[in-house]
């Protein structure tokens, strides 16, 4: 038997880790954007970072031992899904950023970009098993650039819009004709919604920012009556719940248009280090090692992206349609300095 430095060694470590960090990540995942919840989030955060950094030290010895890309993939995808859900929970722009770069960084190096069966002989050759898991491969690869596809919206990323959307649409169809006996209608909805959202919305290319922007939505003459109604330490907004529920509402994923455009009103837009380019933060400067699992990431590159000059965003949470006693539930717990005052 292989001594645990060798690279079973580092698999089994890396397996034994991969199913602790799932089960944080499912309890944190599971929690309602409202009423704390911080506490599993920063666990499984420490969980998944503890496997990055394995991957990058032993990235070889894993490799050798069979880690396929994908497994990275999911671990950088889990990663960004928690810096997303901060940022739904924070309102912080450097967490919107975290999660836009390892999107990014998942999709340029194509970890779940599995081949599919070329003809029934290789299916055959390749065994009900293998195909069995690259339908799941072709699952994850679809859900994930639909999230994806949410931060970019979010980021005000036009380009990427375009390119994900066309991504999602020719793997739809790749996806129905790889496996013909799999339905995949639900996403064959998915991209219905998708197209109904972007037409409403439209402000994603090219159009004034739904973001509050100190240099463009200032005027001078009022910052006279500015500081005094500050000096008075009057209502400030802090927190808010924000929720929409009418009937064919315009959504993607829960995200409806109503929300997502709540959700920028309520934020200062970012200057500065915020907008430096995000293809050269995924790819740390270099486009080398594209054919093995990359460790290049930097998963504490967002806490340096931020903006001192600028107030806090209001925190909120996003209530996706719900009964009287979730949103009473949602107001208190959101809400409950300005009941206490």
């Amino acid at each position: 038997a292989m001594a645990d430095g060798e690279p079973s060694g580092a698999y089994r470590e890396f397996k034994a880790l991969v199913e602790a960090a799932d089960r944080k990540f499912a309890r944190a995942r599971d929690l309602p954007l409202y009423g704390g919840g911080d506490h599993h989030s920063r666990k499984a955060f420490k969980a998944y970072t503890r496997l990055w950094r394995l991957q990058q030290d032993r990235r070889r010895d894993l490799v050798a031992a069979g880690l396929r890309r994908w497994e990275i993939g999911e671990v950088a995808s889990r990663i960004g899904q928690l810096y997303y859900a901060r940022y739904l929970r924070t309102a912080e722009p450097r967490s919107l950023v975290g999660a836009y770069v390892f999107y990014e960084a998942i999709y340029s190096r194509g970890y779940f970009a599995a081949p599919a069966p070329a003809n029934a002989n290789a299916s055959a050759a390749a065994g009900g098993g293998a195909k069995h898991q690259g339908l799941l491969i072709r699952y994850k690869e679809l859900r994930f650039i639909a999230r994806f596809l949410v931060v970019a919206m979010l980021m005000r990323r036009a380009e990427a819009v375009d390119h994900l959307v066309a991504r999602l649409r020719s793997l739809v169809q790749e996806s129905k004709s790889a496996y013909p006996k799999t339905n995949f209608k639900e996403w064959k909805q998915v991209l219905q919604e998708l197209d109904r959202f972007l037409k409403a919305d439209g402000a994603y290319k090219g159009s004034r920012s739904l973001r509050y922007d100190n240099l463009f939505d200032s005027y001078a003459s009022n910052l006279a009556s500015i500081a005094r109604f500050h000096s008075k330490r009057v209502l400030k907004l802090k927190e808010a719940v924000l929720t929409s529920y009418h009937r064919n509402e315009v959504k993607f994923t829960e995200l409806t248009l109503d929300t997502f455009r709540m959700l920028q009103s309520l934020e200062w837009e970012p200057t500065g280090s915020y907008q430096i380019a995000v293809k050269e933060l995924t790819e740390n400067g270099t486009m080398s090692d594209q054919s093995g699992p990359s460790g290049l990431i930097d998963i504490h590159l967002s806490t340096e992206i931020s903006d001192g000059n600028l107030p806090s965003n209001p925190q909120r949470a996003i209530i996706y349609h719900p009964t009287v006693s979730h949103l009473m539930a949602g107001s208190c717990h959101n809400l409950r300095g300005a009941f206490s005052r």
